[in-house]
């Protein structure tokens, strides 16, 4: 088993809280885990990307070579399209479509999705709106690492299990909360599959 991950979105939106999940996930499943530090101003409003390798055998490097991912997972959507050189020609894309707008110059948001629909592998929806349909706002991020948990090659109830880990100090409710989230994304996947 090996998946080369890309996680990007904008400071302040939980790219370290899925990188978190996916990797408690990946160790309690036995697997090698590589993952470079956080790129770019992880400050609220700035671009942020993360690499994130998985593997059964032991890897050599924290990065990803160009056209090599096996997946974006994005909590952005220009920010999905920003780190497509390191997409393989099999790779998926899983973002929200709820724009962050931290820049003058953003671009037409139907134009951004216009490309993300030009890839041959993606899946993309408003994963804000999920978010504050199940009363949890601050989730959205897991909503899409819910949608992405198909691709992952990771045990369902191991990601559930680290999420119940890393949400242990935050009590029930915020457990629950994330657990739906996690629950609502993949529903939305195996919807469009």
């Amino acid at each position: 088993m090996k998946k080369d991950i890309i996680l990007a979105g904008v400071g302040g939106q939980g790219i370290l809280t899925i990188a978190a999940t996916i990797g408690l996930a990946a160790l309690e499943s036995g697997l090698y885990l590589k993952q470079s530090e956080v790129h770019g101003m992880s400050q609220r409003g700035g671009d942020v990307q993360s690499h994130l390798r998985l593997s059964s055998q032991e890897i050599a490097s924290d990065l990803i070579p160009l056209g090599n991912a096996d997946m974006i997972i994005s909590v952005e959507p220009m920010e999905s399209l920003r780190y497509l050189p390191f997409l393989s020609e099999e790779g998926w894309v899983i973002t929200n479509t709820k724009p962050f707008i931290n820049i003058p110059n953003y671009p037409n948001l139907d134009e951004v999705i216009t490309e993300i629909d030009k890839l041959p592998k993606r899946i993309y929806f408003d994963a804000d709106e999920v978010a504050k349909k199940l009363k949890s706002p601050k989730s959205a991020n897991i909503v899409v690492l819910g949608a992405a948990s198909p691709f992952l090659d990771i045990d369902y109830e191991k990601l559930k299990n680290a999420i119940r880990k890393l949400f242990y100090s935050k009590g029930d409710n915020v457990i629950k909360a994330n657990l739906d989230a996690l629950e609502a994304g993949r529903e939305i996947t195996m919807s469009l599959m």
